[in-house]
């Protein structure tokens, strides 16, 4: 698993052929030339359908909506394509219900009073339902901490979401030193912590406190939410939570200009990431931690990819 880990941190650049169709998406695809982790397409898992299937009758079952033609079974069969298809579907249900809760916040009647809901395990919303029925599934084999981890990361999300509220009240707009940590809050930081039930292993305490494994993990978040924000910008006008408007704002450039220096911060978390995994601390753990560690690593490693992959053919943005 070490040879994957440095297979994929020295994999070189190939010029893909992404799909066109004038969707803001196409903003990204200079990193595809700029980005070695972004270089080449991400395999689809084999079980791709299959995994499909499991998200659409899951949603149904809990009365979410699974639209295909958005295709989070798609992203996740990118980011799980070396690992077995329940892995990818579990992680995609999980995008879904994270999708509708975010746009639940963002455009519905939800009340934030909703995580209360969550944390304490009710089921008055079909939300929390859906989210009760892929928590039995996902902490059923995972430990004490691992949950207690979680929990905090559902709070994170519920404070960041909460600034996000008062600063639309009163028209703030975040500064550039201020977003990176508040959009690592709303876009749901336990969705990485997911991995690991996701894989069926548990990566130690002491490695997840370990200042390599957090730059891990808070680049690969970086790299994601940024890209979301330059693909969602013309859905979200108005919003003033994108960073891209916020460089447009704080820097007085326009729209173009703001988006380029978007992808330049993109290019360099995407550095931080690749020079955190090369220092994570796989040699001070026993063969099958060492394994097991390496695994969720390279998820993150290829989620940059897959995201892109997905943002370019997804109609969510469309």
């Amino acid at each position: 698993m070490r040879d994957a880990l440095r297979s994929v941190l020295a994999r070189k650049p190939v010029l893909p052929a992404p799909r066109r169709g004038g969707i803001p998406a196409e903003a990204l695809l200079p990193l595809v030339e700029r980005v070695p982790a972004m270089a080449a397409p991400c395999r689809m898992h084999p079980s791709v359908y299959a995994i499909e299937a499991a998200v659409l009758d899951w949603a149904r079952r809990t009365g979410l909506r699974a639209d295909p033609g958005v295709g989070f079974h798609r992203m996740a069969g990118r980011a799980f394509a070396e690992f077995d298809a329940a892995a990818a579907a579990l992680f995609a249900q999980w995008l879904t219900w994270l999708f509708h809760f975010d746009d639940e916040l963002d455009e519905g009647p939800c009340p934030l009073e909703i995580f209360q809901g969550l944390l304490q395990g009710t089921a008055q919303h079909p939300l929390e339902s859906a989210f009760a029925d892929l928590w039995r599934v996902t902490s059923a084999r995972m430990s004490d901490r691992w949950r207690a981890r979680f929990a905090m990361g559902l709070q994170r999300q519920h404070d960041a979401c909460r600034t996000e509220a008062r600063n639309r009240a009163t028209g703030r707009i975040p500064t550039i030193e201020e977003y990176p940590a508040l959009r690592r809050g709303t876009v749901g930081p336990y969705l990485y912590d997911l991995v690991e039930p996701c894989l069926r292993v548990e990566v130690p305490d002491w490695v997840h406190a370990c200042d390599a494994w957090r730059e891990l993990v808070e680049a690969c978040s970086d790299t994601i939410a940024w890209c979301n924000d330059v693909a969602s910008r013309p859905k979200e006008q108005g919003d003033a939570h994108n960073l891209v408007v916020i460089a447009m704002h704080e820097l007085d450039l326009d729209e173009r200009a703001a988006t380029a220096w978007v992808l330049d911060r993109v290019e360099e978390r995407c550095a931080d990431m690749r020079a955190a995994a090369r220092l994570l601390p796989l040699d001070e753990l026993e063969p099958k931690e060492a394994r097991d560690a390496s695994k969720v690593a390279c998820a993150y490693l290829a989620a940059p990819r897959a995201h892109l992959d997905w943002l370019l053919e997804s109609a969510r943005y469309t």
